[in-house]
């Protein structure tokens, strides 16, 4: 994995943030063969940087972002979020998540995927809701790739939404303990 730092991001990462969001996002579409849904890419872009700015402008309150870098580059390299669960799960739950935060975000550029980056991300951010008290904590994927990746971290999902994004494309919630996740470093 080389040397990471992870850290809060401050405002001086904002442009690199913006940038890193679209590339890591293009990237995922094309894998996922959706590069033709330009207005959802755009959406999803646009969704990062808001969330990114709701993080700076509340001080970390309404949403909290990690970044990882890479020391050597100083590159943003990852990043991962916490907050309140989006419409999206409290609509497909029927509102019995939204007590909830949401671990979202977890990007990790191209060049560093597979690496245990996202890994690294995700056990610093379960011990940050542990230290700030939060027991329990949702997430939720609509990207086969993601998803077994998901599986394989946190088990079955507690919700299944068969075809939800179409034939063959489930969108999937999980729920789960913040002590019940194993952590490695």
């Amino acid at each position: 994995m080389g040397h990471v730092e992870i850290r809060r991001p401050r405002i001086e990462d904002n442009e690199e943030l913006n940038q890193f969001f679209r590339t890591v996002i293009e990237d995922t579409f094309a894998k996922e063969g959706l590069s033709k849904f330009v207005d959802d890419l755009n959406k999803e872009i646009e969704d990062k940087k808001h969330s990114l700015k709701c993080d700076f402008d509340s001080n970390g309150k309404a949403r909290y972002f990690l970044i990882a870098l890479d020391q050597k580059s100083q590159k943003i390299i990852g990043t991962i979020e916490y907050g309140p669960a989006r419409e999206l799960i409290n609509r497909c739950t029927g509102g019995t998540l939204k007590e909830l935060p949401e671990i979202g975000t977890v990007f990790v550029h191209p060049d560093y995927q597979r690496q245990g980056i996202g890994t690294l991300l995700f056990n610093v951010m379960i011990l940050t809701l542990i230290n700030k008290g939060i027991n329990e904590f949702c997430l939720d994927s609509g990207y086969p790739n993601a998803q077994k990746i998901w599986r394989k971290k946190l088990g079955e999902p507690d919700y299944l939404l068969k075809d939800y994004w179409g034939l063959g494309h489930d969108h999937m919630i999980w729920r789960r303990s913040t002590h019940d996740i194993r952590i490695i470093f």
